[in-house]
Parts: structure tokens; C-alpha cells; sequence
């Protein structure tokens, strides 16, 4: 063998290598299947995966049509606004509602800019290479954000319908658009920080920030279109609807065109409202009322402990994004009793890991004995999940909403059903299963409302000192841009 670097692969080592890999009758199975059909469609395992159904025993009947974010990151603004809604349709006895995530999406562009420049105002006085001013400049306009922050947009800006500020291109791709918002913060930030190493005060500094924010607002605006600051509010509603009998009108079918005669209905009709009453009187689901629940085991990270990562809350008057971290078995009995009230709930994970997303004859399946990758390779492929935590192999990086769960006859989770919002097409339906081994190891989060969660934890939640982490540390590892 000749000289080589140590450290170094040595080629001799490699064409060794290279000469008996044929010799093996799996790896020549291998190499032919992945050459000729990609990865994941060579390791799915048809036996495991027909296995898994859609039919599950504590399960919401009424949901909705399947949203779709489209080419965008907003994945947690519709697990949150999926959540949001519920309520509303069984508030106004309705089968479909849907809440316009362009409105949601404008305001988190613009507070996301707003509170970027508190951060660089924040760490002007650091070096610009340091690691809190690159992770600001490197990651400041991107789509992706928490459940809280959808509660925030609800709390401070309220709601509207879809039909009064639609989606439009750049909400379908968000790409070019981000692309200039993300200019135009490094431009702001770099000219806050030029201020301050002049002299100037932070009272200076957010005087001048004033007028990049209203030029955030102008791009906003280009691009999604205006918010609404009134509208008038006129939606059919169910028989059984609880709104007052004043703001419903009754439509009989000689009010209606002669095709329509036999189908008389109620309205609801609110005139000039703002997007702040259309949540009070309409939503009825109160913002702070939840708990976001996670789940990740490592010695840095101990459970029944309340953790906020640096520079996370997107909204500067906004609640903190705080969250508390237990065992998953708590995410689960959180989970489980919310949908046995009826009552859906926001759920995040790592939704590419083992997943054949593109497969068709099982689209959408979530379960760790489905896809034998270390059978295609020959390779040992595992970990648990603190180790892949702590190595960045997994990380939260898709939020949905839990609508179902099958229990075993121990009464644990067996199977979960998640709504998705890839559309009616993705998936089955646009719903995924989940196998209950795949939420333990992948699953990370759940966000419920506070009367499902026991009281030693809610102690925990309201009580607890909130330790503070580096936004580069492995706790609360943020969403992906995009899935």
C-alpha cells in the first residue's frame, strides 16, 4: 500500500472496496432498485406499510376541508388557525370555515421585521461576526414561527375570513418576496448599526427604525395587498348556531333566486367590523389559553424544566414563547384528552424523517417499521433520540393538528391522525397516520389548552423560572424555512 496522509482515504482501501461490492448478491439487489427508483421507494416494506388505516375511535367527525400553505412555511399559522377554526365552526353550526392566512402572514412579516431591528439595536455593540448578530443577519425574514406566535397575531390583530384577503402569488411562493424583505432588513440593520457606532441613542435608533418598518409595510402591501381595516361580515350558519338571534337574518326561499327556492337559510350578517371584533365576538378561543408541550430528553436538557431561546419571540409586545419540557408520555395524555373533549390540537415533529411522501400507493404514512433503510444499505442507521437531538439529526420541522387517536388496551396511543395542510391532494386525503412508536421518537411538540394538562405540570408552566438559552443550542431547535 503506498504513503499516504494520515486521515486520509486511502486508494488502494477504496478500489478494494469498489471490486467486491458486486460480489454480494443484496448489495447488486440494492444498487439496482435505488438507481432505478430513488431511495425511498427501494426501502419501503409493502408488508408493514399496508398495515396502517385510516380509522380511528376517538376522532373529530367535523374538520373542515384540508388547507394548503402551498410553497410557503406557514405550516404553524395553519396548525394554529386549523385549531382556531374549529372552534368557530361549532359556534356557528357550520361544516367549513376558514381564516385567511395572507391577513396572519402580513402581520408576521412585519412584526418579525420590527422585532429583527430591536435584536440588532440589542447587539449593535457586538463585533458583526459574532454569533448573535451572523444567526439575526443570517436567519431574519423566513416563514417559519411557533403556534404562540399565531396566538400573538390573534390577540394583538385578529382574524378575517379567507374571502376578505384571499391568498395571492407570493403567499403561494413566498421565495421573491422573502428575498426583498430580506434585503431590506440587512440594509436597516446595517444602517441602525452605522448609527450607533456614531452615538446615536437607542431612543435615536428607534426613531430611525420607525421608517423601515413603514417601508416593510409598503413591500408587505405590494405584495400581499392591503389588510383589511374593516369588513363586512355576511356567512350562512347552521340551525343549531349560538350566535344572537339580532345579528341572524332569515332568508326564506322566496327571497332567493327561483333555483334556490327550496333552500332557505340563516345568515349571519355583521356590518363594518374590524378584524379585532371579528375574533372576539366570532372565535371563540381565548389566545393564552395553552400550553406548548416538548419533549427532548439529553443531559442539557432536563425534563420539568421551562426554557425560552434568545431571539424567538417574534412580536415585541407579544407573550413570550416559553416551553416546558416532559417526557412524551405527557405530550400524549395532553393530546389524548384534548380530542376526547372534541377538541383539536397543534402538533409538531420531524415529518421528513422516514417518510415516503412521494410514494402512491401509501402517501401518507408516519411509522418507523415501514422504510428498511439499514436492510437497502447494510448499514446501522440508529439512534435514539436524545443522540439525534444533540447531533442535529432531528429537529421540530413541520407543525400540524392532531384530529384522531386509536388506543390500545392499555389505553395508550396506538395511532394518531393529523390533519395537514398540503392540500386534499397530499397524503390520504390530507390527513397523515401516524404510528404512535414514530410520534415518541420523532414527535416533539404539542400545544393544548390549559384544562388538559395535569396540575403538577401546570404548576411547572406558570411557575417555574424561565431559563434562557443561546438560540444556537439544541432546545427549542427552530422549524425548517420550508417542507
Amino acid at each position: 500500500m503506498s504513503d499516504y496522509t494520515p486521515g486520509a482515504i486511502a486508494p488502494e482501501r477504496a478500489n478494494e472496496l469498489t471490486s467486491t461490492f458486486s460480489a454480494d448478491r443484496a448489495n447488486r439487489v440494492a444498487r439496482n432498485a435505488v438507481t432505478s427508483m430513488n431511495v425511498h421507494a427501494a426501502a419501503r416494506d409493502v408488508t408493514t406499510m399496508r398495515t396502517y388505516h385510516d380509522t380511528f375511535a376517538v376522532s373529530r367527525a367535523r374538520t373542515g376541508k384540508v388547507t394548503n400553505q402551498r410553497h410557503s412555511g406557514r405550516c404553524w399559522m395553519f396548525a394554529a388557525f386549523n385549531v382556531a377554526r374549529a372552534a368557530t365552526m361549532d359556534l356557528l353550526d357550520v361544516d367549513d370555515f376558514e381564516f385567511s392566512q395572507a391577513f396572519g402572514f402580513f402581520y408576521d412579516k412585519l412584526e418579525k421585521f420590527n422585532v429583527g431591528l430591536e435584536y440588532v439595536i440589542e447587539t449593535a455593540a457586538l463585533p458583526l461576526d459574532s454569533r448573535e448578530v451572523s444567526g439575526l443577519l443570517g436567519h431574519c425574514m423566513g416563514d417559519g414561527n411557533y403556534y404562540p406566535a399565531a396566538m400573538n397575531i390573534i390577540r394583538k390583530w385578529g382574524l378575517v375570513p379567507k374571502d376578505v384577503m384571499p391568498e395571492s402569488a407570493c403567499t403561494k411562493d413566498a421565495d421573491q418576496m422573502n428575498a426583498q424583505l430580506e434585503r431590506l432588513f440587512h440594509k436597516s440593520a446595517m444602517e441602525l448599526r452605522r448609527l450607533a457606532a456614531e452615538g446615536a441613542d437607542v431612543a435615536d435608533l428607534r426613531e430611525a427604525k420607525e421608517g423601515m418598518v413603514a417601508d416593510c409595510h409598503r413591500v408587505l402591501s405590494v405584495c400581499l395587498g392591503e389588510p383589511p381595516l374593516t369588513f363586512d361580515l355576511e356567512v350562512p350558519v347552521g340551525k343549531n348556531c349560538r350566535i344572537k338571534a339580532s345579528q341572524l337574518v332569515e332568508q326564506s326561499g322566496d327571497d332567493r333566486p327561483a333555483c334556490e327556492k327550496d333552500a332557505p337559510r340563516r345568515l349571519l350578517v355583521d356590518r363594518g367590523i374590524t378584524p379585532r371584533e371579528f375574533a372576539e365576538r366570532y372565535v371563540p378561543l381565548d389566545p393564552g389559553d395553552y400550553v406548548q408541550l416538548v419533549s427532548m430528553p439529553g443531559e442539557t436538557r432536563p425534563f420539568g424544566h421551562v426554557f425560552h431561546r434568545r431571539f424567538s419571540d417574534t412580536m415585541a409586545d407579544g407573550t413570550p414563547l416559553k416551553m416546558l419540557n416532559v417526557p412524551v408520555e405527557a405530550l400524549e395524555d395532553a393530546a389524548v384528552a384534548s380530542l376526547r373533549a372534541g377538541v383539536p390540537c397543534e402538533m409538531a415533529c420531524d415529518v421528513g424523517q422516514q417518510f415516503p411522501r412521494k410514494i402512491e400507493d401509501f402517501p401518507g404514512v408516519l411509522a418507523c417499521d415501514t422504510m428498511d433503510y439499514e436492510g437497502l444499505f447494510g448499514v446501522d442507521l440508529s439512534m435514539d433520540r436524545a443522540e439525534m437531538i444533540d447531533a442535529h439529526e432531528t429537529r421540530n420541522t413541520h407543525a400540524m393538528t392532531f384530529q384522531g387517536v386509536e388506543l390500545g388496551a392499555d389505553c395508550r396511543p396506538v395511532a394518531w391522525r393529523i390533519e395537514n395542510s398540503w392540500g386534499e391532494d397530499a397524503c390520504k386525503g390530507g390527513y397523515l397516520v401516524a404510528s404512535a412508536e414514530w410520534f415518541r421518537t420523532y414527535g416533539g411538540e404539542v400545544v393544548v389548552r390549559r384544562e388538559f394538562v395535569p396540575a403538577d405540570l401546570l404548576d411547572l408552566w406558570d411557575n417555574a423560572p424561565v431559563e434562557e438559552v443561546d438560540p444556537w443550542t439544541t432546545v427549542g431547535l427552530a422549524l425548517a424555512p420550508r417542507l
